[in-house]
C-alpha cells in the first residue's frame, strides 16, 4: 500500500491510474473490502466509495481510466456482457427476406448477420445482389452467411404472401403499428432507388420507419435491423 507522502507525490494522472488498478484487482478477485481504495480517496479529498455491486464498480473503474487519459473496451470489466457464439434458440421461420437489387456487399452482410442473430427467416437474392460467395458479404456477416438459408433465382411470386415492402411512402404503415403475420415476404430495396417497379406490382403492404430529421431515409441494413426487431417481437 502507498504511504500518503508517496501517493501525493504522484501527478494527477498517475493517481487516477493507481485508483483504477486497485478497482480492477477488486473486480478480478471479487474483493469487497475497499479500505485501501477509500484511504487513497480521502487523501485527495474525494468522497468514500460505498460498494453495492460490480456494475457500479465497473463504472467507477472506467471513470478513473478516463481521468487518467486511458481507455479500455467496456467488456474488459463488465460481468453482464456475453461474448462468443452459442447454441441457436430458434429455427428460421417461414418468412422470406427478399433483397431487391441491394448493391452493397457490406449491407448484405450486415442484413445476413441480423437475420441469423434474430432468426428472422430465409433470404432470397435478386439477380444483381451480391451473393454469399462474395468475400465482403462473408466478412461482414461474420459467419452468418454460412448459417442463414440463402437462395438465388427465385421469383418473387413464388414467395410467401403477403408481400410487404420496407420503404418510404405516403401510403406506408408505421412499422411499429403493423401486425406482421406468421408467414410473409419482406422486400428490401436498392440503396439509391428503393424497391423496383417490377417488385412494387407484387406488394400487398408498405411499412416504413417514422423519421423526424431532414433526411428521407436511413441505411438499408439499419432500417432492416429496426424492422427485424419489430418482427421478432
Amino acid at each position: 500500500m502507498f504511504t500518503k507522502k508517496k501517493f501525493l507525490k504522484l501527478d494527477p494522472l498517475q493517481k487516477q491510474k493507481k485508483l483504477a488498478e486497485i478497482l480492477r484487482k477488486h473486480y478480478e478477485e471479487q474483493l469487497t473490502d475497499f479500505t485501501e481504495y477509500n484511504t487513497l480517496l480521502s487523501w485527495i479529498k474525494c468522497n468514500p466509495y460505498l460498494h453495492t455491486d460490480f456494475k457500479t464498480l465497473a463504472d467507477r473503474y472506467h471513470y478513473h481510466l478516463q481521468q487518467a487519459g486511458l481507455s479500455l473496451k467496456e467488456h474488459n470489466l463488465l460481468p453482464s456482457l456475453r461474448t462468443g457464439d452459442h447454441t441457436p434458440k430458434l429455427d428460421f421461420p417461414n418468412i422470406a427476406i427478399y433483397l431487391d437489387n441491394v448493391r452493397s456487399a457490406y449491407n448484405v452482410g450486415s442484413i445476413l448477420r441480423t437475420v441469423e442473430a434474430l432468426r428472422i427467416g430465409k433470404v432470397y437474392f435478386a439477380k444483381n445482389t451480391p451473393f454469399i460467395d462474395n468475400e465482403k458479404v462473408k466478412r461482414t456477416a461474420m459467419g452468418g452467411a454460412e448459417l442463414v438459408p440463402c437462395f438465388q433465382n427465385v421469383s418473387l411470386s413464388e414467395l410467401p404472401r403477403p408481400i410487404i415492402a420496407l420503404d418510404t411512402s405516403d401510403a406506408a404503415i408505421n412499422v411499429a403499428e403493423f401486425t406482421f403475420p406468421e408467414s410473409f415476404t419482406l422486400i428490401l430495396g436498392n440503396e439509391e432507388y428503393g424497391i423496383s417497379e417490377e417488385s412494387l406490382k407484387e406488394v400487398d403492404f408498405i411499412v416504413e420507419i417514422p423519421l423526424f430529421g431532414a433526411k428521407n431515409s436511413i441505411n438499408i441494413a439499419c432500417a432492416f435491423a429496426i424492422a427485424a426487431s419489430r418482427i421478432r417481437r
